[in-house]
Parts: structure tokens; sequence; C-alpha cells
């Protein structure tokens, strides 16, 4: 079973590549970010002709989460569900074969200490109580996205540069180890456990061809799941050629039934 998640930076903008994406490596399950449009402008036909089913949780220019998968996507609930009034798309969850796949888009946060680095921490509070809220012991959990954290120093090529940034802080790398603490395995790092893997680079600066990137999305999965991996990596190709997004899609897989 190969998961994949992928900040596309507007599935508008990259609906070809990842129609042709999807074609190549016939993923099973793939939780996007920051798709930029309305569910209704998502494109549901034409991921459709690839195979695949989707559930959207969409928002007008920004921000913008989804999961396409090969199966039926069953139990899908967008949010977190706590009545906070928050109109950025950012969560969406469901089950598939008996997997329940939550894909997130955690704030960037700008600077340290401005409103939407306030924001940042607030929505990971709300995370944290949502995941513990839902948490279903018996139900094995992979929970994906963009989180806007480099969890460790060898997350970034250079970390100087990026230390105390809202990227890579003390508090993020704390919202990572919580994470894991809670009950959930990095399993990227468990397989590639050297400095140098990056799923992000800045457009600028020749940053991607000179690999001047950050580890910042990432795949979490409960322990029963964690074992099945067999594999996980950066599909760097992906981030060349024309337009590409500035992320790369991160991917697994796992010997699930």
């Amino acid at each position: 079973m190969k998961v994949v998640t992928w900040n596309l930076n507007s599935v508008r903008a990259r609906e070809q590549r990842l129609l042709s994406w999807l074609s190549r490596q016939v993923p099973d399950v793939v939780c996007l970010q920051e798709t930029k449009v309305t569910d209704e402008q998502f494109p549901y036909e034409a991921v459709k002709e690839q195979g695949y089913h989707a559930a959207v949780h969409g928002q007008k220019t920004y921000n913008g989460v989804a999961i396409l998968s090969r199966e039926p996507i069953e139990d899908v609930r967008i949010g977190f569900g706590d009545g906070v009034d928050d109109p950025q798309a950012r969560c969406i969850c469901g089950m598939v074969r008996g997997i329940r796949f939550v894909s997130v888009y955690v704030p960037n946060g700008d600077k340290v200490e401005s409103d939407k680095y306030v924001y940042k921490r607030a929505w990971l509070e709300r995370l944290f109580v949502y995941l513990e809220k839902t948490r279903v012991p018996e139900t094995p959990l992979l929970i994906s996205g963009d989180f806007n954290i480099a969890p460790d120093a060898a997350d970034a090529a250079e970390p100087d540069a990026w230390r105390g940034t809202v990227l890579f802080n003390p508090d993020m790398t704390d919202v990572i180890t919580r994470l894991l603490d809670w009950g959930l395995e990095d399993v990227v790092r468990k397989h590639n456990p050297e400095p140098g893997l990056y799923s992000w680079w800045d457009y600028r600066q020749l940053a991607f061809p000179r690999n001047q990137g950050l580890r910042i999305d990432h795949i979490l999965a409960t322990p029963e799941l964690g074992s099945r991996t067999t594999s996980a990596g950066v599909d760097r190709d992906e981030r060349k050629g024309s337009k590409p997004s500035d992320h790369a899609p991160v991917m697994a897989e796992l010997d699930w039934p």
C-alpha cells in the first residue's frame, strides 16, 4: 500500500502535474494540502478518470486539504469539530481499508510572536485535543501533511540559518516530540536516519539545485502501521521541471492487507 502526502501549492496551477503523477506512481492514498480552491472547483472528474475517489475540504484562494483514494473513503470529517469559528480549511480525515487517514496543513506562522504565529500555536493545541478526542485505540491512524515544522537540525540544510524561525525552534520541535510521545512514529525518519532528505525548497536562490531545503512534510503513524512500513522517502523528481510546487511528494510503502 503506497501512501503519499503532497503540498500542491494550488491544484488549479498544477492539475496536470497531479494527474500525470497519479498515472505514473499509482499511489493508493494521497493526502493533499494547499489545494487553494473551493470544494466546487476541485477537479473531481479528472481525478475520477485516474481511478480515484476524492474527499475535499476547500477554501477560495488559500489553504485547502483533500484525500484521494483508489478505494472509497468512508466516515469523512472536516475540521476539528470543536466549535471554534475558524474559516481556514486545514484538516480532513477519512477511513480507507481500516486506516484512519488525516491530512493536515499546519499554519506557517509568518514570524515568531506575530499574530499568525500565535494562531499556529493555538491551532496545534487544537490538533492535540482533536487527536485525543477522536482516538480509537483499535483503529490504526496515519496523519500526514505539511506541518511547517522542521523537527531537528538534521531536517534543515542550514540549521543555523533557520534556527529560531517559525519553522525551526524549540516550541515546534516540542510539538513533534509530543506527537511521537502521544503514540506516533515518524516513518520517513525511520527509513532515512541520515540528514540530507528534504521535502521543501524555496523557489529563490537556486535552493533546489543546491539542495538547500527543509523536511517539513511528514507521515506519522501509530505503531501497528509504523511497523508495517517497508520504505519511505521523497519523490525529488516531482520538484523538477516547469512550474513545480515548492514541495515534493513524500511517500511510504506499507505491508497492509
